[in-house]
């Protein structure tokens, strides 16, 4: 199949509009035109809708996107490592991780990043969501939870003992708290246990114990950024990794008391193990942690 029609298609698809995809490509309206028609001729089905607003994607045209997206990203990742190899760090990166790491830790020490590397730009995805690496869901993403897919490298970048952190000011107006017991009467905050990427044994805190009343969290937040927002504006005691609490003037409340230890994660797909963008990458962020 002629990939000059693929790459117009892909361009008329990413568009909606085959104007939009010519003034892209540099070509004429009519010239685009004409390819897309061929390229239908040669399918044997409509990739088009036409539609007062735009184009939209038919069935079997979202299935060849599918195809043409993919070339397109192996290529675009072929082209920066081939300019890598000349002219150092060259090219896109897509990170994924968690909003709490992503917003509090990465994002501030960014400016840093672009400015040893001149050449790489950086794709961020912040979510809860574990996002498919083989599959090209990203090329790195940074996790506390290590991933169960095949074809991904991993190294761990730290561990964080989890605690009960508040802010000086809820811990003064408060009840005190000098055991285990006095948290019954304080409002808890816990990272949700049905959250896309939850960490071991997080409900360590809960298991009843005989002689003492039991203990149950008033609030649940699917982010441990949620939980962190709640424990620094004094609603209640936050249970938070270190690394994270250590982002706020959040005070340990307890700290005998322990929780599991939350690991960081730095994972990319096989595929990108002789990427000179994810050693870079991976380099920086390990240097940061170290200082």
């Amino acid at each position: 199949m002629d990939w000059d029609k693929l790459r117009i298609f892909h361009a008329v698809a990413e568009q909606g509009s085959i104007t939009h995809a010519g003034e892209t490509l540099h070509l004429s309206q009519s010239a685009v035109s004409r390819q897309i028609h061929a390229l239908e001729q040669t399918i044997g089905s409509p990739l088009f809708h036409r539609h007062p607003r735009g184009l939209i994607l038919t069935s079997e045209g979202e299935i060849l996107y599918e195809t043409t997206a993919e070339i397109v990203s192996r290529l675009n990742t072929a082209t920066g490592e081939i300019r890598g190899v000349k002219e150092g760090v060259y090219g896109g990166l897509r990170v994924t991780t968690t909003v709490d790491f992503g917003l509090l830790w990465l994002t501030p020490r960014l400016p840093r990043l672009l400015e040893q590397n001149p050449g790489l730009t950086i794709d961020l995805s912040l979510t809860e969501n574990v996002l498919d690496l083989p599959m090209r869901g990203a090329d790195v993403a940074i996790r506390q939870r290590k991933p169960k897919q095949a074809d991904v490298i991993t190294k761990q970048l730290l561990t964080s003992p989890v605690g009960l952190y508040a802010t000086q000011d809820y811990l003064d107006s408060a009840d005190p708290v000098t055991t285990r017991a006095d948290l019954a009467r304080h409002v808890l905050i816990r990272y949700n246990p049905r959250s896309p990427q939850p960490v071991d044994d997080l409900d360590w805190l809960f298991v009843e114990r005989p002689g003492e009343p039991p203990l149950r969290a008033r609030i649940v937040v699917n982010t441990q950024m949620g939980i962190a927002e709640a424990a620094r504006h004094g609603v209640g005691i936050g249970i938070l990794p270190a690394y994270l609490a250590q982002q706020f003037d959040l005070i340990r409340v307890l700290p005998k008391i322990n929780g599991p230890v939350v690991p960081l994660h730095f994972v990319y797909a096989s595929e990108m193990r002789r990427s000179k963008r994810v050693a870079v990458l991976r380099a920086f962020i390990e240097n940061e942690l170290s200082e």
